[in-house]
């Protein structure tokens, strides 16, 4: 897979603005894909400046860069403190995350991440990984099926969709999204199938890759492994991710609030820089995968 494959990265400018780099700084592009971000990050990056990359798709690694100032970590971001200290890394001054699915995964037809195309249920951003979207569709019980549903695609439908699933599977295996498709149908409103088959796909995706639980593990590392004054700029696509970035800067926490002192003050680790920041309509009209970005920029205190 070469590097053209890879669509124009969203928010490219303002993300990268969002870490004020410093030119002889420690940054890290927790989600290279086509590496849009991490180039532009180089670019603004002294002889002395460093940049670590993170990528758990194997296709990613076809674009690394050629570069004594950047390595390419094939590696989940979850994993990110451990993985950094391998390389002798304890602080750093900034970490960029663009969240969600390439465009390049959502193009390759076999990867099966996109309404689009007949494929074999996978949607694995790791394509080492065991649990695939044949895996959910199949195994999973009736009643967890009907809260990845819930939880992840917010489909009030749940309980049908998980119904009709475990239903059809006793006569035969659900081997690939046009069968998965055929399933669903009676319960896709029309003129609104797409958009209710989307929010199928990113529950089952979600699901797969851990998503939810990965970026919780991530941004809990982000107060340690930042500097005072190092930033987040982070990069959002639904509301589930947005919603813990937003209540991760705000109270370090994802529920709940944080705990006063004697004088009714508070400790959080991050203070926001600026306002929720999306794309414009040109770039939108550009890149369509930019319609649901979010970002948000927040500096260690």
């Amino acid at each position: 897979m070469k590097q053209m494959e890879y669509h124009n990265p969203v928010l490219l400018k303002e993300t990268v603005a969002g870490l004020a780099i410093k030119p002889d700084g420690v940054y890290v592009d927790v989600t290279f894909g086509g590496g849009g971000h991490s180039r532009e990050i180089l670019s603004r990056l002294g002889p002395e400046g460093k940049l670590y990359a993170f990528d758990q798709d194997a296709d990613a690694l076809e674009n690394a860069i050629d570069d004594p100032r950047f390595t390419l970590i094939n590696e989940n971001f979850r994993f990110i403190k451990r993985f950094l200290r391998l390389y002798g890394v304890k602080k750093v001054d900034g970490i960029l995350g663009d969240f969600g699915v390439s465009s390049h995964q959502f193009d390759v037809a076999e990867r099966g991440f996109s309404t689009r195309f007949e494929a074999d249920l996978d949607m694995r951003m790791n394509q080492g990984s065991e649990l695939s979207a044949y895996h959910v569709v199949n195994e999973y019980e009736e009643e967890a099926l009907r809260n990845v549903f819930y939880e992840y695609g917010e489909l009030r439908a749940a309980p049908k969709l998980a119904k009709a699933i475990v239903t059809a599977r006793q006569d035969e295996k659900i081997k690939t999204s046009e069968t998965l498709k055929d399933v669903l149908r009676p319960f896709l409103v029309k003129h609104k199938e797409h958009k209710l088959l989307a929010q199928i796909y990113q529950a089952i995706r979600i699901e797969v890759n851990q998503e939810i639980e990965v970026l919780k593990e991530f941004l809990l590392q982000t107060e340690g492994l930042l500097d005072a004054g190092g930033r987040i700029s982070l990069i959002s696509y639904h509301s589930l991710e947005d919603r813990l970035v937003k209540r991760y800067i705000r109270s370090g926490l994802f529920e709940g609030e944080p705990e006063k002192d004697l004088y009714g003050n508070v400790s959080v680790p991050f203070k926001k820089v600026g306002g929720l920041i999306v794309p414009s309509d040109k770039e939108i009209k550009e890149n369509s995968r930019a319609r649901s970005a979010k970002l948000r920029v927040a500096t260690r205190l």
